[in-house]
């Protein structure tokens, strides 16, 4: 039986492609015809340029001799370094002159030893640049003046460089396109440019010599403005700054007036370390004596100065220093009382005795008579655990803490308990807290008020005294005559003693510095 002709297997047929292969266009000029016998020449072709291709020859290896390594270790010595120019410049000037030698193959010809190190090329560079500047500033009102005027100096200036046959350097090929948008200097200025290369060439040039007087000056230890009137001047305004020293005294005299410096000390004008400590054994004589307090601070600013120009620093130094304070203190002459206590913080910083602890509440104190609260935090933060302890700064901790949180009655029982001399210091503040204290208590207290308690409130030694106080603020009306004595009408003293406290606290005068 045989098949239906649609399920008859048809003869297999060669399939054809409907497209052609085309290679990758390398140009653009019109492709040509593609045939079988072309792609393989175009691949055979491909095949020998890429096999023939040359390869890159490898760079030879540069070596620098020993002259050009030296000169680049003594471009980046210390000795070379001149302020104000940066290590980048000098290597970025150093590659300079390098790549330059070798591009005109002068590498093993030039004296790098007497060349210039980059930083002298720099600041020469920098001070024609200066020179330039100042050249055309000069020159600007004529150029901006009147543009016709402009224009017949630039056609002037043009002529000149075409009559004149550019120097050898500024020769260049025609085919540099930038030649043309360049502006060189004239021939004056170039001129200059070569006169100072000259220069810098020639070692025994004033630059040369300037350079070597530099490096003696300060090779020698001696600072340029050591010679001046700056220290003596300084010396003028504090005995404990001197020009020159340490100098050792001959002078056997016991007193001495005290003379501000004005040039270097004599030391028969200077007493010795034996003779002071017996200076200050008759100055303390006479203190208790006479209580002159003129002669007295003259003399230890005299035994001061001394005791610095020598460089004396010992316990006796320190103990100079701490009297000179706690006189200056008990007369409120609080200009040297800050000049002795900023020296004593110098002297207790390199352990030589002394009381660092009585001086350190001092410092407190003071800083809350002037309000000076960045201070008071430094002292805080430096304080030490062993420094709390110390009765004066416990003390002296309490008094901040009492007026920070407004005990007033905390705060007059310290007064009144004050350890060493620091209640001259709290009586410069005292009035202050007390006029604080009254206007808390005029506004705290609806009615009459007996006087003796606000005399053991605001530590007064007696009623009269406290009366005294409300009187000189103005308070003769507040008080009144009863039975059990004298009393205060505090309403009536709201008013007063509110504007008395801010003018209290408007002002503080502060004499010296810590």
């Amino acid at each position: 039986m045989s098949l239906p002709p649609w399920r008859q297997v048809q003869p297999v047929q060669t399939m054809h492609t409907a497209y052609n292969t085309v290679g990758a266009r390398r140009g653009f000029e019109a492709p040509q015809a593609i045939t079988h016998t072309h792609m393989a020449s175009t691949t055979n072709s491909m095949s020998l340029s890429a096999s023939s291709e040359p390869k890159p020859v490898p760079r030879a290896k540069m070596t620098w001799s020993q002259d050009v390594r030296d000169y680049v270790q003594r471009s980046f010595d210390t000795d070379a370094y001149i302020p104000g120019i940066e290590r980048e410049e000098v290597e970025k000037k150093l590659k300079s002159i390098i790549n330059n030698a070798a591009e005109t193959d002068t590498l093993l010809t030039t004296n790098w030893a007497e060349l210039p190190l980059p930083q002298k090329l720099i600041q020469e560079d920098r001070k024609l640049a200066l020179a330039r500047n100042s050249v055309v500033y000069g020159q600007g009102s004529s150029l901006t003046s009147n543009a016709d005027r402009k224009r017949k100096s630039n056609d002037a200036l043009s002529e000149g460089q075409d009559r004149r046959s550019p120097p050898p350097w500024r020769q260049t090929s025609n085919q540099n396109p930038l030649e043309d948008r360049l502006t060189f200097a004239t021939q004056e200025q170039a001129d200059r440019l070569d006169k100072r290369q000259r220069k810098l060439h020639d070692k025994s040039s004033k630059y040369q010599n300037d350079l070597e007087r530099r490096k003696q000056r300060f090779q020698s230890g001696k600072l340029p403005w050591s010679s001046d009137g700056s220290e003596s001047r300084r010396a003028e305004n504090n005995p404990d700054i001197v020009p020159q020293g340490p100098v050792i005294g001959t002078c056997q005299t016991l007193e001495k007036r005290y003379l501000r410096l004005t040039s270097a000390p004599k030391p028969e004008a200077v007493r010795p370390l034996p003779v002071l400590r017996k200076t200050l054994d008759l100055l303390k004589k006479k203190w208790k004596e006479e209580n002159n307090y003129g002669y007295v601070c003259d003399q230890f600013k005299s035994l001061r100065q001394d005791l610095t120009v020598q460089h004396i620093k010992e316990e006796f130094t320190v103990n100079v220093y701490e009297i000179h304070a706690r006189i200056a203190l008990e007369k409120g002459d609080m200009g040297e009382y800050n000049q002795c206590q900023t020296q004593l913080r110098a002297l207790y910083s390199q352990n030589l005795g002394g009381n660092p602890p009585e001086f350190l509440a001092y410092r407190i104190l003071y800083f809350i008579h002037t309000n000076n609260r960045t201070s008071m935090n430094d002292v805080l933060a430096d304080l030490t655990a062993t420094d709390k302890q110390q009765p004066a700064v416990a003390h002296a901790l309490k008094v901040r803490s009492a007026l920070a949180l407004g005990n007033y009655h905390k705060f007059f029982q310290l007064y009144l308990d004050t350890p060493n001399m620091g209640a001259y210091l709290m009586d410069m503040f005292i009035q202050r807290e007390r006029l604080a204290a009254m206007a808390n208590i005029m506004k705290g207290h609806g009615s009459s008020l007996r006087i003796r308690y606000i005399t053991e409130e605001l530590g007064f030694e007696s009623d009269h005294e406290c009366a005294q106080f409300i009187s000189d603020f103005g308070g003769d009306g507040l008080f009144t005559g009863t039975g059990d004595g004298v009393r205060v009408n505090p309403k009536l003293g709201v008013v007063l003693f509110e504007s008395a406290r801010a003018a209290a606290f408007r002002k503080v005068d502060i004499k010296g510095q810590i």
